[in-house]
């Protein structure tokens, strides 16, 4: 009988307010400034939160080539660094139903030399890591409606896995979000233990937050 895995230690986190996607990115970007190659972050947040805001930002910090999309039609973007910083692998772990799949993306190949982050990663990516951060984006309120999504036309970085899948619901951001979001970041494993994530705050509202 094996024994029950380890459950690495989530420390307190913290809740930003943010008033609109330019203050969500530059919350990413003070993200960026904690992040090393080898950090895994999870993104949670319902359809239209603002996950993928977020990584641009996070994107945009870190100083990587092409634009950071949703990866509707493409599993795992790799962004390359134009900088001596990491690269960035943008994974978006929508429509993963199996351990399987996750294991077929290879990412623990390059997880030392990356910064991963992963939308909807949750029960899916944590094997990766012992150390990642969680991050929660909250919208008050919005409309989601069922449309096919279009493929995204701007270059980005190489493809891990490609699909052509359609159907996945997208929210109808139109008069109904406001742009107000909170953000929770919670920090797992000792590679986190003794870092300080009150910078996140800056000069958006802040709170301590309990884990999960």
């Amino acid at each position: 009988m094996s024994a029950a895995p380890h459950t690495p230690e989530t420390a307190p986190g913290i809740s930003v307010a943010t008033g609109d996607a330019d203050e969500t990115r530059a919350l990413g970007a003070r993200l960026a400034r904690l992040l090393r190659a080898g950090d895994l972050v999870m993104l949670s947040g319902g359809l239209g939160a603002g996950k993928t805001t977020l990584a641009q930002g996070i994107g945009a910090a870190l100083q990587v080539r092409g634009r950071v999309s949703s990866p509707t039609f493409i599993i795992a973007r790799v962004h390359p660094s134009v900088s001596d910083g990491p690269d960035l692998i943008h994974v978006d772990a929508y429509r993963i139903t199996s351990l399987e799949e996750i294991d077929a993306l290879d990412l623990d190949s390059s997880l030392d030399r990356a910064v991963t982050l992963v939308e909807w990663g949750e029960e899916k990516v944590e094997a990766l890591s012992p150390d990642r951060l969680e991050i929660q984006v909250l919208r008050p309120h919005g409309a989601v409606r069922a449309e096919r999504p279009q493929p995204d036309d701007a270059p980005a970085g190489a493809e891990h896995s490609a699909g052509s899948v359609t159907g996945k619901p997208v929210v109808d951001l139109g008069e109904v979000d406001d742009g107000n979001r909170t953000i929770v970041v919670r920090a797992v494993g000792p590679r986190w233990a003794d870092v300080d994530l009150s910078p996140l705050a800056a000069e958006a509202s802040c709170q301590p937050g309990a884990p999960l």
